[in-house]
């Protein structure tokens, strides 16, 4: 996946800029994939995600801006990503409300098939509990399993502690064996 870049201690930190076109396909090539999956986690539309990607990229390059090192170009990427994701996915929604009392249909669909009913069903009930969860605890728990960060970049990311955010990952995955309970969930494709 993604490898952690991070500059040996020998090593003189050379800053990065957005706005050159060297710096910007490494920023692009070290950064795409990660966040991608962390949009795609949160809007579940991989154009949408691959939109809301490009569009902090593309912000990052129009402003040149200046880095200290990748990670921390990584990390301001992923705060933009994660805030334009949840911007977008609350106005989806609104949307979404609007049109539903205007038309006042039923938008559901049926699966066909016994294993196609029970994937979904699952997959709703596991979005759900993750919706459930308080925001500190559904943000870590994204960033980790989705994003593949480790304990010190979602700590970096979110301006908390190593242990915090090792006591936030804890904590979300207790409360979500809670929520789904002892039901069977099916969740492979």
């Amino acid at each position: 996946m993604l490898d952690n870049i991070e500059q040996s201690q020998g090593e003189v930190q050379v800053a990065i800029n957005a706005g050159n076109p060297t710096d910007f396909k490494t920023i692009y090539d070290a950064c795409m994939q990660m966040l991608f999956k962390i949009s795609y986690r949160i809007v579940n539309d991989e154009e949408a995600a691959e939109d809301l990607v490009h569009d902090s990229l593309i912000k990052a390059n129009e402003k040149c801006l200046v880095f200290p090192s990748l990670n921390d170009c990584k990390y301001w990427l992923i705060r933009v990503v994660k805030n334009a994701s949840l911007n977008y996915v609350k106005r989806k929604d609104r949307e979404r409300k609007a049109y539903e009392k205007v038309l006042y249909e039923d938008h559901r669909k049926s699966e066909s098939g016994e294993i196609d009913l029970l994937k979904a069903d699952a997959m709703k009930k596991a979005k759900e509990a993750l919706n459930k969860l308080p925001k500190n605890l559904r943000e870590v728990l994204i960033l980790k399993e989705y994003g593949d960060l480790n304990y010190k970049e979602i700590g970096k990311v979110l301006g908390i502690t190593e242990g915090n955010v090792k006591v936030r990952v804890f904590r979300a995955r207790e409360q979500l064996l809670k929520l789904l309970g002892e039901d069977d969930v099916y969740l492979s494709n």
